[in-house]
């Protein structure tokens, strides 16, 4: 498997380890009953790396589903690194902002990342999934780090969200028009991902069943979508002989 390496690299590989714990102190100003419980729906707030570190005592390997928005590093957003791990050099990253003017932007945002996919994954059900919102600035980037953290082999797919149907006005030469959804599970093997059911104008046309129970259709022999007649596509139509007594097709 190819690797990723980055400036910090080896300095938060294991920082996840060095995190202490936290105890989640609730507020009950702040709660919509009398009675807070760590089984209720939460909302934390604080330091993400410290939080998911709280949370892996009552929650590791519970959680069927993840899903983060992290910053996308565009150089626009300044955000701040702000980890506190034991390095003269990343001590030196310490709360200064994150900008397109930075040339370390790229690692500083591995090395913010690193840790938390990490706490992330212990915290993963033997089934469970995480997606990861991220665009052009650090996909590749992203796609790297969580085959090494996930496996490259529980590498579920890519998804492209269209989100700016116009085009983004701020790039220079093309309009991009989409972002990106990575999903990864912590077992490929364990993962069961189910489709929507089928309309009733599908359930009417997928009316065949396979001996395994798996719905079916039946589809003309034939071209389909555009320019698919006889005199659009003069080259593209040929005959297609089939022998009834043997079942032989042939052109």
């Amino acid at each position: 498997m190819a690797t990723l390496n980055f400036k910090g690299k080896t300095f938060v590989q294991n920082h996840h380890l060095a995190v202490k714990y936290h105890q989640l102190v609730p507020k009950k100003a702040k709660s919509l009953t009398d009675k807070v419980s760590l089984n209720d729906n939460l909302i934390l707030h604080g330091d993400n790396l410290k939080a998911l570190k709280a949370l892996l005592p009552t929650y590791a390997g519970k959680v069927k589903c993840i899903y983060i928005d992290p910053p996308y590093n565009t150089g626009n957003e300044r955000w701040v690194y702000n980890d506190n791990v034991n390095s003269p050099m990343m001590q030196e990253w310490l709360g200064k902002v994150v900008d397109r003017e930075d040339f370390t932007r790229h690692d500083k945002w591995l090395c913010m990342m690193m840790p938390r996919l990490k706490l992330l994954r212990e915290l993963l059900r033997e089934d469970g999934v995480i997606f990861v919102s991220i665009d052009d600035n650090e996909v590749h980037h992203l796609r790297m780090l969580m085959d090494e953290v996930f496996g490259e082999h529980n590498f579920v797919g890519q998804i492209i969200i269209q989100s700016n149907p116009r085009g983004s006005q701020s790039i220079k030469y093309l309009a991009i028009v989409h972002e990106y959804v990575l999903l990864y599970t912590k077992h490929f093997d364990r993962l069961e991902i189910k489709g929507l059911e089928l309309g009733d104008s599908m359930r009417a046309e997928y009316k065949y069943t396979y001996e395994d129970g798996r719905k079916y259709r039946l589809l003309g022999l034939r071209q389909r979508g555009g320019a698919w007649k006889r005199e659009d596509r003069p080259l593209l139509f040929f005959p297609i002989y089939i022998d009834v007594r043997t079942g032989r097709i042939s052109l």
